[in-house]
């Protein structure tokens, strides 16, 4: 992993265009290519960010990097501040508590509670970001990205958008919809999974470890 401080200005041209105006900002190259910039603020999320596959070429004082779509983001570099790089190795993997992990295991086996006619794809299915924890199809055939949690909050919402984004430039996957599905969902990370598409799935925990059979049961 690379970590620059540099002070810049950074342009995305693609889809849409957004500029960042000069500031001092950390710029994140991570072992898969993404490239991501941050500010001193918003904890994980970046101000704009290119995900794999993904190119950086390096010129004086400017950065470019672009994608397959030929999408651009343009960092024009004024000073450079600090510049290092470390080697993390393989990284565990996110370890789950044990009721996150056994819902998600009860979803798979089960994959109807979560909408009419699902139809399981694959668990923990592996993106250039992460794991989808489920990945399903619809009645129709459509794929559909599900997140898992005990308690859904607005981090859990941010993580599948960054997924579903990801997921629907695969043409082999594409059209993907998303289920965000908890044993209890914040008021707040329903209002913006439902602005953003997203349905929401209420599971009863103690419902679904009774199951004896795949009927979907609604009480």
């Amino acid at each position: 992993m690379r970590l620059v401080i540099a002070r810049c200005q950074v342009d995305y041209v693609g889809r849409l265009t957004a500029h960042l105006p000069m500031a001092p900002r950390l710029l994140l190259v991570k072992a898969d290519g993404s490239v991501s910039v941050h500010a001193d603020d918003r904890a994980y999320k970046p101000l704009n960010w290119m995900t794999p596959p993904c190119w950086l070429s390096e010129s004086p004082g400017v950065w470019t990097v672009k994608n397959k779509a030929d999408e651009s983001l343009v960092i024009t570099i004024d000073e450079v501040l600090h510049d290092s790089s470390h080697e993390l190795g393989q990284d565990p993997g996110l370890v789950k508590d044990g009721v996150e992990a056994h819902l998600q295991e009860l979803l798979a086996a089960h994959p109807t509670t979560l909408g009419e006619g699902f139809t399981l794809v694959r668990r923990e299915y592996m993106t250039a970001i992460g794991p989808v924890d489920l990945l399903c199809r619809d009645v129709e055939g459509r794929h559909v990205a599900i997140e898992v949690k005990r308690r859904g909050e607005i981090d859990g919402v941010e993580q599948l958008t960054r997924y579903l984004e990801l997921m629907n430039r695969d043409p082999l996957l594409a059209p993907v919809a998303g289920v965000y599905a908890a044993q209890q969902i914040k008021p707040q990370a329903r209002t913006l999974a439902t602005d953003r598409g997203i349905r929401c799935v209420t599971v009863d925990y103690d419902a679904l470890r009774g199951m004896t059979s795949t009927d979907l049961r609604l009480f």
